[in-house]
């Protein structure tokens, strides 16, 4: 069979988070490490592959403790999160697909006389032999930014769909005890998620095989 369920939901942060731009030049006096953004709203974003790669890293810390590459990793994460290696029917493509998050609550941050939703932090690294500061700047978006989730999931074998659902919500899980992002060992990036739940967008989907889908979810919010 071939149908597709959106999973919808919202992302909120906890702390700041910081995903970079991937070591860009900064001009004199700008941030050391400014965040990622939208290129057409200026505003800072999720890309869908720093989510999709943090959930299946947490899963593989847990299943695939000694894979170390993703292609070893256990066949349950493969087959929901897919494979570079396509050779073989057992290393299937990914049944999910992230889109990037934006920002969905800017009018609530800007009745708290919140103007920008991202801030400067000085960070500080000392050489421990000759005792040298390393300053630098890191900007983050701030704490109580939320943005819009959307995973579509590709369901192709209703046997598998329970169980594939049952270890997204687990790895979301997993993520909110964790972070997304840099510098998460110093408090950065911490999330949680809300008003999580998923409906079909294409084909047919048995209504109790939804269900239990969304009863599995609930766990996330």
């Amino acid at each position: 069979m071939f149908a597709k369920i959106l999973i919808k939901g919202k992302i909120e942060l906890v702390t700041g988070m910081h995903i970079g731009t991937g070591g860009e030049f900064a001009a004199i006096g700008a941030v050391d490490s400014p965040v990622i953004r939208d290129t057409l709203t200026n505003l800072p974003i999720i890309p869908g592959s720093s989510l999709k790669g943090k959930l299946r890293s947490m899963l593989a810390r847990k299943y695939s403790p000694t894979a170390g590459i993703a292609d070893n990793d256990d066949e349950r994460i493969k087959r929901l999160f897919g494979s570079a290696d396509r050779t073989s029917k057992k290393n299937p493509a990914s049944r999910l697909i992230f889109s990037d998050m934006h920002i969905s609550n800017l009018d609530e941050l800007k009745s708290k006389n919140i103007i920008l939703p991202t801030e400067t932090k000085f960070e500080n690294t000392i050489n421990r032999l000759s005792g040298v500061a390393n300053p630098r700047q890191i900007e983050r978006t701030i704490r109580g930014c939320q943005y819009n989730m959307e995973i579509v999931y590709n369901l192709s074998d209703e046997n598998e769909a329970k169980e594939d659902m049952e270890l997204l919500a687990e790895a979301m899980q997993l993520l909110k005890y964790d972070y997304i992002g840099g510098h998460g060992s110093r408090g950065y990036g911490k999330v949680v998620f809300k008003a999580v739940e998923a409906d079909t967008v294409v084909g047919d989907v048995d209504a109790a095989l939804l269900e239990e889908i969304n009863n599995t979810l609930k766990d996330v919010n």
